[in-house]
């Protein structure tokens, strides 16, 4: 039996398999957000199942924050957050006190690239990319191999994404769902925090100190379910942190009991920071490491190299060449 909603067709018969078939729906887009699910006993008549099993698959589903209910208005798929808060958000700075707020690197710092673009411009103009040609420059990925093996981040396949960003949506895409938590540093990354919510995760603060994140807050959102963590290597926005060689450990050993949970870190300090790398990486089963351009050389080049194991890779890359 199965009940039509739209285009798309609820079925199962316990409730894990109702769940799933909505929780599907609306990963595949079948479903969209705000849309109204069917009244429980309803969807139970049609299924041929007891009221009670729609009722734990649709509380399995708020609870993963697919869908939300509102009294006799029924339940409806989660709509999804606004994307534009915070980095909109502007507080007037007083005389005499300089804005580190929007985490641009200073100007008068930044290598002049006029050489590198011009040499670009020609070498595009005598050698076009075409289709079918190697997604990552080969050049480009013996440079950024050999730096990320110097610092110790464990072998694996290299991709190219548009800045940090971008890496890290695509990491959560490929292996998360809807609904699903990722612990994220509190204070963090404005853009991280709208990022997640936006994909329909839900975020898990953990607070930091000069360090990293603290194991104890760690560990316990990871028992909590949470099936993801992000963490930041170096210069840690805002707080300026880094991680430690002891924390580093800590977290490794707290992620020893973890071993299925997705670890992705973001080393945007490359090239800025003279502190050493002490990465996760390797840490569980699932990870990713990407190193951005943007601090070191500029935030327009829109620029990050990616690596992980090599079914996340995989995936990432994968859907790259769509």
């Amino acid at each position: 039996m199965w009940f039509v909603l739209g285009e798309y067709r609820i079925s199962g018969r316990r409730a894990a398999e109702i769940s799933a078939s909505i929780e599907r729906a609306v990963g595949e887009g079948a479903l969209q957000p705000g849309e109204l699910l069917p009244p429980m006993r309803e969807l139970a008549e049609r299924l041929g199942v007891n009221p009670n099993t729609v009722a734990a698959a649709y509380r399995t589903l708020r609870e993963r924050g697919v869908i939300e209910t509102a009294g006799r208005r029924g339940s409806r798929v989660r709509p999804k957050p606004a994307t534009t808060a915070r980095e909109m958000i502007r507080v007037e700075v007083p005389p005499g006190v300089r804005d580190l707020s929007d985490g641009n690197p200073d100007p008068a710092l930044l290598p002049s690239l006029a050489g590198a673009f011009a040499a670009a411009a020609a070498q595009g103009d005598k050698e076009p990319v075409l289709y079918g040609h190697a997604p990552v420059d080969s050049g480009l990925e013996r440079l950024a191999r050999a730096g990320l093996d110097a610092d110790g981040v464990p072998e694996g396949p290299v991709a190219v994404t548009s800045g940090a960003l971008d890496a890290v949506e695509r990491v959560l895409a490929a292996h998360l769902r809807p609904g699903d938590a990722v612990v994220v540093e509190d204070p963090g990354w404005g853009s991280l925090l709208d990022l997640v919510p936006a994909l329909g995760l839900r975020t898990v603060p953990v607070a930091v100190d000069d360090e990293g994140p603290v194991p104890d807050d760690v560990r316990k959102a990871l028992e909590g379910g949470a099936r993801a963590l992000i963490v930041t290597d170096r210069a840690q926005n805002p707080t300026g942190a880094a991680l430690t060689a002891g924390r580093a450990a800590a977290l490794r050993a707290v992620l020893a009991g973890h071993p299925e949970t997705l670890v992705i870190e973001d080393d945007h300090g490359h090239h800025i920071v003279d502190l050493p790398l002490h990465p996760l990486a390797g840490a569980t089963h699932r990870w990713a490491f990407s190193r951005s351009a943007a601090k070191a050389y500029g935030p327009d080049l829109r620029l990050a190299v990616l690596t992980g194991d090599s079914l996340t890779l995989d995936r990432v890359r994968g859907r790259q060449r769509l």
